[in-house]
C-alpha cells in the first residue's frame, strides 16, 4: 500500500481526524523548524554546536514536538532559531 492511500484510509476515520488536526500545530512547527535546519545547511550536530549542546539533545528536541512527551521552552526555541538564522515568532490567532 502507497503512503498517499494508507493515510487517507486513516484519515478516513473520524477519531484519526481529531487527532490529526489536533497535532497540526505541533507537526507544522516541526516541518517549519526541520526546512530552517536544511536551509540553513546544518546539521543536527551543527545546530547543537551552535546552541551548546551535544546533537542527541537536538535530535530529542525535534522529536519531542511531535511526540508531546516534553514540551520546549520559548528559550530553548529562541536557541534553536537563533542556530539556524531565524527569528522565533510566537502570535496568538483568533479561533475561527
Amino acid at each position: 500500500m502507497k503512503h498517499e492511500d494508507l493515510r487517507n484510509k486513516a484519515l478516513s476515520k473520524k477519531d484519526v481526524q481529531n487527532a490529526f488536526i489536533e497535532l497540526k500545530p505541533e507537526y507544522g512547527l516541526v516541518r517549519r523548524m526541520l526546512l530552517a535546519r536544511k536551509r540553513a545547511g546544518m546539521t543536527q550536530a551543527d545546530v547543537a554546536r551552535c546552541m551548546g549542546t551535544k546533537a542527541p539533545a537536538i535530535a530529542r528536541l525535534e522529536h519531542s514536538i511531535i511526540t508531546g512527551n516534553h514540551s520546549p521552552s520559548i528559550v530553548t526555541l529562541r536557541k534553536y532559531a537563533a542556530a539556524v538564522h531565524c527569528n522565533l515568532e510566537i502570535r496568538l490567532a483568533a479561533l475561527k
